[in-house]
This record gives C-alpha cells, structure tokens and sequence, in this order.
C-alpha cells in the first residue's frame, strides 16, 4: 500500500500531516523526483527537497507500515523549524513550501511548483464620491477564509465563507482612503477578484481567532465542505476577473483535509487523503494510517459543543480537468 505513516518524532504531527499531503500529490512528486541532487554531504543533509525525495523513496520502498522523518526534521531545524513546538498548519505550509521553492535549482521546476499552488488575484480600490479606480495583482498561497461574518455570525457552509471573503467591503469613517482625484479623504468601496486558481488549492479555514483580551480562541462550530467544489457556481461574474477558458477549469475535488483537534494551547493534527491511485480516504495520524469513509471525513466539519473535537482547518482541493 502506498498509504505509509510518520512517526513523530518531537511533536510532529503538524510537520507529519503536511508531509503526507505533500508526498501524497503525485504532481507534487513528479516534480521532486526530478530536481537536482545536491553534490556534497553537507549541502544534502541542509537540502529540504532532497530530504523529503529521501523520504518519499524510504515510505514508498520499504515494507514498515511507518518510516521515521528524523533526518527531514533535523534538516528542517537548520531553518529555525525546531522540533517539541506547537506549530499552526497554515503557517508551517507556508514556511515549507517556501523552504521547497527556495531550494530547487533548476528555474522550469521552480516555474512548474510555483504555477501548482499560487492563487491569483485583483484587488481593486474604487472612489465611492468620483469613481477613481486603481488596481493591484497579486499572489497567495492559500484563500483564508474567515468563518465569521463582520458581525461575528457564524457562516453556515465553506460556499458562504467564499462568497464572504470576496464580497466587496465598504470602507466609510475612520476607514476612508484618500482619494488623488478628489484631493481628500472619500468613502471606498473594496473588493478582490479571482484571477487564477491552481491545480491543487490550499483552502485555510480561519478557526482561530483574536478576542478583545488577545486571548486566541478556537471556533469549533459546524461547517461543511463538498467534495465537489465549482467556483463558478459560487461566485458572481462581478467577482471574477478570468476569461471563459480559465473559469472552465475551476471544477475541483476534495483532496485532502488537515484536521486539529484539541485547544490553541494543546492540541493535535491529522490528515485525511484520498489516494489519487486508488480513490479510497485514508487517517493519517502519524505512525497510525487507516482507511477511512467519506462519513468519516464529515466529522471534520465540527461541532459548537465540542471545542476539543476535530474540526477542518486546511482544505485542499485538486481541479478535475486541469488544462
């Protein structure tokens, strides 16, 4: 079976439920296997990318129901990604993927890992009193979604949470900007549009967040996500930026979830992964992997009364007919 576990090795979890989503990415892999290996001991031992395709032919080559992640974790510590600490998933992702992009040497496979994760958009500033208009593109690496309105409702659906983060926002008051037409301070109106989706997208729940006191508190309540996810049936015209053959290619599928579960201050991190080979679901929990159901993945979705239960906090979907 190609569904291998991680032993933790220092309060691993995060770094193991990343790893498997990673490595469980076959264009991801594609990729791996073709960079260039480091000449020196010294520049392999410091080189991420070659210490996961180490650990990718270890879990895929050996017959132990778990490989140990030892030497990937002492590479990653020279990066200041230390081992017994609490890590945020979208944060390490983001440390990760950068270490990864970094570190490969040949600039078409930085393009091509570059072009598999980055989210494209255009966030516009309009003039409400003259309609002055500037625009900005920009990149992310992942869409946080906030699961709180601006009123701090609770958003019933990842669908609502979408159309939440690019519903435009009126800036008034203490928020107006300075408009270089009229020469003073205006009302705006704020809005980001999609440009571009990748073929594997990165969704980041936003479940921990800032209370007055500065106190992080977890947002467990119910939400749930399809398996299949089409942009164009979420979002409005006014809220795309893209042409008819880029929107054709935002029909996605529910590839992986990166569950926590647990508080802020304690907790712990799996992740759910449909093999792309075999289309069955797997628990990846650490040295643990078992195969799992479609139900079982819904109780990711979470649940108000239970703050330490298992909620979804990174989804990650893959296109169905990338071009």
């Amino acid at each position: 079976t190609e569904a291998i576990g991680l032993y933790n090795v220092g309060q691993t979890c995060c770094l193991n439920s990343l790893l498997q989503v990673f490595l469980m990415n076959i264009r991801f892999t594609g990729i791996l296997r073709r960079i260039t290996v480091p000449r020196t001991r010294v520049q392999k031992i410091r080189s991420v990318p070659y210490q996961m395709l180490l650990l990718l032919e270890e879990m895929q080559c050996g017959k132990q129901k778990a490989v140990s992640p030892r030497d990937l974790a002492y590479c990653l510590s020279e990066y200041k990604v230390k081992l017994f600490v609490q890590y945020d998933a979208a944060q390490l992702f983001l440390t990760l993927w950068n270490l990864i992009k970094r570190q490969m040497q040949k600039p078409e496979l930085v393009e091509e890992f570059s072009c598999l994760y980055t989210i494209c958009v255009q966030e516009h500033l309009a003039c409400q009193k003259c309609s002055f208009e500037t625009k900005r593109s920009s990149s992310m690496l992942t869409l946080p979604l906030p699961v709180l309105d601006s009123n701090s409702h609770m958003l019933k659906t990842l669908e609502d949470c979408l159309q939440y983060f690019f519903h435009p926002e009126e800036l008034t008051d203490h928020n107006m900007c300075f408009c270089e037409q009229c020469g003073r301070k205006t009302p705006f109106l704020q809005s980001m549009k999609l440009v571009h989706l990748p073929q594997t997208l990165t969704i980041h729940l936003k479940r921990f967040c800032f209370e007055k006191s500065s106190y992080i508190h977890k947002l467990s309540h119910y939400l749930p996500f399809p398996q299949d996810l089409d942009f164009n049936a979420v979002l409005t015209e006014d809220q795309c930026q893209a042409d008819d053959s880029e929107k054709a290619a935002w029909q996605y599928e529910l590839f992986a979830v990166v569950a926590h579960s647990g508080s802020t201050n304690f907790g712990h991190y799996c992740a759910y992964i449909r093999s792309l080979t075999e289309g069955k679901w797997y628990c990846f929990n650490d040295s643990k992997v078992c195969q799992v159901s479609w139900d079982d993945v819904k109780c990711t979705y979470g649940h108000s009364n239970l703050h330490w239960g298992e909620t979804a906090y990174l989804l990650i979907y893959m296109k169905k007919h990338p071009q």
